[in-house]
């Protein structure tokens, strides 16, 4: 069985002061949490202080991306050694770094296998945009986007992945995806572009999670769906009370 994940992306929020108070906020409630692992992801000047507070807590520690060499001359990046020192996850290929950062495919994957290497567990972020959606593009960008992220993947590391959907046109805009539909992509696409990929075993022991505009108010309409196995959230994820309602949703 699929323990649900709920994650936790501030992007570019909070400073490590108002970091370790929001986390503060929402250790009481979260540490009575089971079977849902739960997951924040500071900006990476907020992992220290972070990682004081979930270190003996069951809260995991997420970054927000990374770079694929371990070490060199690459002035401003942050290497999959550096992340693993503080944290478990980290976020790959989110749209935003796509869209505003060129990052492309192939540096996803390049970027999946060295946070493997390094002990990592990748959120692998997959999504098509308005224009693609509206087109009928969506089921081939999507099953692009997992397949060339995941090429040369070993299926003994298939268990360590995480999938997260967000059609781009969601993100932030209030306009969540319907639920039904969204199983019904998972199941017949991303899961499909994973048993193809790798096995049917393989297939099934990866979590999947929906994002884009979910909250405390829809959240259990997505959890409901057997294909969606958490949540992958933005601006709900930045104050306690609506963070913690969507981890009691998950745990429901």
């Amino acid at each position: 069985m699929r323990i649900p994940l709920v994650a936790g992306n501030w992007k570019l929020n909070n400073t490590s002061t108002q970091a370790y108070k929001l986390v503060v906020e929402m250790i009481p409630v979260l540490r009575t949490i089971r079977d849902v692992e739960i997951l924040v992801c500071p900006p990476f000047t907020a992992l220290m202080a972070v990682s004081r507070l979930t270190r003996d807590t069951n809260i995991r520690l997420g970054a927000q991306n990374m770079y694929w060499e371990a070490s060199g001359a690459f002035t401003g990046e942050i290497s999959p050694i550096m992340i693993a020192e503080f944290c478990q996850y980290v976020i790959l290929g989110h749209s935003e770094r796509r869209a505003y950062f060129g990052e492309t495919d192939n540096a996803v994957n390049r970027k999946v296998h060295a946070a493997l290497a390094a002990g990592l567990r990748p959120v692998v972020c997959v999504g098509e945009t308005l224009e693609e959606n509206e087109t009928g593009r969506a089921s081939g960008v999507v099953s692009r986007q997992v397949r060339e992220a995941l090429l040369g993947v070993d299926l003994l590391d298939i268990d360590k992945l995480v999938i997260a959907y967000e059609p781009v046109w969601a993100i932030g805009t209030g306009k969540a995806a319907a639920p039904d539909g969204v199983n019904t992509l998972l199941a017949d696409i991303v899961r499909g572009t994973l048993r193809g990929m790798f096995t049917e075993a393989g297939a099934q022991a990866v979590r999947i999670l929906y994002g884009g505009s979910v909250n405390p108010e829809n959240a259990a309409s997505f959890f409901r769906q057997p294909e969606i196995d958490g949540a992958l959230v933005g601006g709900a994820s930045l104050k306690a009370a609506s963070f913690v309602a969507l981890v009691e949703a998950a745990q429901r």
